[in-house]
C-alpha cells in the first residue's frame, strides 16, 4: 500500500515529499493546482477542510492527515524516523517544528508577498517584513551554532525549515550573513533524498544554492 500525497509547488509542500523519501515510504502524488483552485474541490476539501495542501490519506490505515507539521509527525511515527522516541527529545524536535509552523513559515510568507510578488506597494510592510525574516534567520542561526543539525540529530524540524530556507532569495536574505544556517543548508540541501524529494511538487526542480 502507499501514502496518497496531495500537494503543490510550495515550501510546504514540498517538506512532505522530502520527508517520504527520507523515511523511505512509497507515495503516489496528486498535483492540487492552486492557481486552478482546486484546493477548494469538494473531494480534496473531504482530506483538507482548510483548503490547504499539503495534505495525505495513508492507504494502509484509512487515515487523512491535513496541516504540514501534522503530516510529518504521523509520517515519522509510521516510519519509525526522523522523530525521537525518548520524551525529552521529542519535545525539542515539536518546541521547533512548532516555531517553524508558527513563525518561520508564516512570516516569511508574508515577506514573499511584500518583497517578492509585490514590491514598491507597501514600504511599511516590506521594511516591517524585511526586518522579520532577518530576526528569524537570526534565531535559526543561533540555535545552530549549538547543533549540527537543529536539535542535534536530523529531524522533522529540519525537513520542515529547509524548504523556507530554500526561498531565501524572495526573502532578501543573503545566507553568508548567517554562517551557521549556511552551513546547515548546503549538508541538506546534498542529502540524496531532499534533492529527490524538493522537485516532486513540481516549479523549481532544482535546490536554489547561495552565492
Amino acid at each position: 500500500m502507499t501514502i496518497e500525497l496531495y500537494t503543490w509547488s510550495t515550501p510546504n509542500g514540498r517538506k512532505i515529499s522530502i520527508g517520504l523519501e527520507e523515511m523511505g515510504l512509497d507515495y503516489t502524488v496528486h498535483p492540487i493546482n492552486l492557481g486552478k483552485r482546486e484546493q477548494f474541490s469538494p473531494d480534496f476539501l473531504k482530506i483538507s477542510p482548510s483548503n490547504k495542501i499539503p495534505a495525505i490519506v495513508d492507504k494502509d490505515s484509512g487515515i487523512s492527515v491535513f496541516e504540514s507539521g501534522a503530516i510529518l509527525m504521523y509520517l515519522a511515527d509510521k516510519a519509525g524516523k526522523l522523530y525521537p522516541q525518548d520524551f525529552a527529545k521529542r519535545i525539542k524536535v515539536n518546541e521547533w517544528l512548532m516555531w517553524q509552523m508558527g513563525n518561520f513559515g508564516p512570516m516569511l510568507g508574508r515577506a514573499h508577498s511584500f518583497l517578492h510578488y509585490n514590491p514598491g506597494k507597501a514600504p511599511f510592510a516590506e521594511e516591517w517584513f524585511a526586518k522579520e525574516a532577518k530576526r528569524l534567520y537570526g534565531v535559526l542561526n543561533a540555535q545552530l551554532e549549538k547543533y549540527e543539525f537543529m536539535v542535534g540529530d536530523y529531524s522533522i524540524a529540519d525537513i520542515a525549515t529547509f524548504p523556507w530556507a530554500a526561498r531565501h532569495q524572495w526573502q532578501r536574505i543573503d545566507l553568508n550573513d548567517y554562517p551557521h544556517v549556511k552551513r546547515w543548508y548546503l549538508a541538506i540541501a546534498a542529502r540524496l533524498a531532499v534533492q529527490k524529494g524538493f522537485p516532486v511538487p513540481g516549479g523549481t526542480a532544482t535546490i536554489p544554492m547561495p552565492a
